[in-house]
């Protein structure tokens, strides 16, 4: 048994199918890079499966349990986010608090989890993506790479189930993108289960075990990583990775 399972998610913006008919498979420990060309859906699938945006349709089966994406109660929608860590492009930082608090907020004000206990855990995941000296600085007094660690620390703070990527790296200068990435790397080692959108395409080669690739709201090919770049099925694909290796110079 699959430990998430996504099945006929659909998702219209006024006539527009964004998601038609998207079905998805997780296993614990799985690294799975969702790839496609903008506005394929990528984001609005990541966005559903957490409740931040409501399906018009579609189920998800998470641990065995059934979640409704187009009707969930607010109970059921804080019982899955318990089990979620949510990765943004923006990083989705309060600018007004230090990175320690950014990072313990969700555990003392979501969690009720005592101030102490909560800073000794924020510490210790500021610690882990390299970001362990900066626990008093503000938003402001970091680069964009450095925001994103914070915000992965906060992600790994709840000890999530699965973290979810927005295109972590898509707002980064191109020099900032590999600490990120080396931090994911390392998440991907410990046995970390992620879903990742992204254009990273060495990330998606290397590091994880599974390729979606999407566009205009379906999943056109899966597969393993090494089957979907070394052997892509559908001409599509084959397509889109000769684009990305000019874009790359690869």
């Amino acid at each position: 048994m699959a430990m998430l399972e996504i099945r006929g998610i659909r998702k219209k913006f006024d006539t527009l199918d964004v998601l038609n008919g998207v079905d998805l498979s997780v296993e614990r420990g799985d690294v799975v890079a969702i790839l496609g060309p903008s506005g394929s859906g990528k984001t609005t699938l990541l966005r559903c499966i957490n409740y931040l945006e409501t399906a018009d349709e579609g189920e998800m089966i998470f641990d065995n349990e059934s979640y409704d994406l187009a009707n969930a109660s607010a109970q059921k929608m804080m019982e899955l986010r318990k089990k979620t860590g949510f990765v943004f492009q923006n990083y989705n930082l309060f600018f007004n608090k230090t990175a320690l608090q950014n990072v313990t907020i969700g555990l003392t004000v979501g969690r009720k989890i005592p101030k102490e206990e909560a800073e000794e855990t924020g510490r210790k995941m500021l610690e882990k993506v390299g970001m362990g000296d900066r626990c008093d600085y503000y938003p402001s007094q970091l680069s964009g790479g450095q925001q994103q660690r914070v915000a992965i620390a906060r992600a790994l703070a709840s000890n999530p189930e699965i973290i979810y990527f927005d295109e972590p790296t898509s707002a980064l200068d191109p020099e900032l993108i590999g600490e990120v990435l080396a931090v994911m790397r390392q998440l991907a080692k410990e046995g970390r289960t992620m879903i990742v959108v992204t254009h990273e395409m060495s990330f998606a080669r290397d590091v994880s075990n599974k390729v979606i690739f999407m566009e205009n709201g379906v999943i056109v090919e899966q597969g393993s990583s090494a089957e979907f770049f070394e052997h892509p099925k559908k001409e599509r694909t084959r397509e889109f990775l000769r684009m990305e290796d000019n874009r790359t110079g690869e």
